[in-house]
């Protein structure tokens, strides 16, 4: 599992136990809703505030 990280236009450098945490978060969560395929190749998340 590969996972970026961007903040602000900036691309931040994380770990993979950082990776595996956050990827399998987002993917356990998108995977519960409905018309997800959960065997899906990408998934993008953009968070604003």
């Amino acid at each position: 599992m590969e996972v970026e990280l961007t903040v602000d236009g900036k691309r931040i450098e994380i770990n993979h136990f950082v990776q595996d945490i956050l990827g399998s978060t987002v993917l356990g969560a998108a995977a519960t809703l409905h018309g997800v395929d959960k065997d899906c190749k990408e998934l993008l998340v953009k968070v604003k505030q």
